[in-house]
């Protein structure tokens, strides 16, 4: 149930957003953590993926939401479930490095600029070293098996640019408003945008073929 108190943290939520923080309220799991597939709530809410993405911006933006990455794969957190009975509720969805919980995330990342540094740096080598471990693991599998194996698709949101500015990274800017950080937004939403347009169109070709279509 949505009570008075939920429905104060859509006051800073665009109008057209709220719709889809009321959405994700209900068909998140208890914790507020689902997967980051604006293709998925868009065909659950009758909206488009170019619709989902703005919403989404908007909500964290409005210190809604936020996302985190776990197994290589990026995850919504709403920064204000609703409050439920977790007696009996199983959990699936990942828990969010220690990192990027949302009452660590105001500590975590304050400092210096060399700490700060010296942080990005770790996570940098971090994922690398996890990058060289499925690389070895893959290696292994393809031994053991006659055919080539088939590598699983990259997500596209690991290729996208950043969301938000160099000074701000990895967890935004809070309550303060940053005009580098919605120009990266933008910049990444402009990104994922064109990445699925492409997929489709390749999609299209595939099943109408491209040898006689001119360019």
């Amino acid at each position: 149930m949505i009570s008075a108190a939920d429905l104060a943290h859509l006051d800073e939520v665009p109008h057209e957003a709220k719709p889809t923080a009321l959405w994700l309220w209900l068909n998140l799991d208890p914790l507020g953590r689902g997967p980051m597939d604006p293709a998925w709530i868009a065909r659950e809410t009758f909206s488009t993926t170019d619709d989902v993405l703005e919403h989404l911006v908007a909500l964290m933006d409005a210190d809604f939401l936020t996302t985190y990455v776990a197994g290589g794969v990026e995850w919504l957190l709403l920064l204000h479930p609703l409050r439920v009975d977790m007696r009996g509720v199983r959990i699936s969805t990942p828990e969010p490095p220690a990192r990027d919980r949302p009452w660590t995330s105001v500590a975590v990342g304050r400092g210096s600029a060399g700490g700060r540094e010296r942080a990005r740096e770790r996570a940098r080598a971090q994922v690398r070293a996890e990058d060289a471990a499925r690389a070895d693991a893959w290696d292994a599998v393809a031994q053991d098996r006659e055919e080539e194996p088939v590598l699983p698709e990259r997500p596209l949101i690991l290729d996208a640019p950043p969301m938000f500015c160099d000074d701000h990274m990895p967890h935004g800017a809070g309550k303060t408003k940053c005009g580098p950080c919605r120009d990266a937004r933008l910049k990444r939403d402009e990104w994922l945008t064109r990445r699925v347009y492409e997929e489709k169109l390749t999609v299209h070709f595939e099943r109408v073929g491209t040898d006689d279509e001119p360019f």
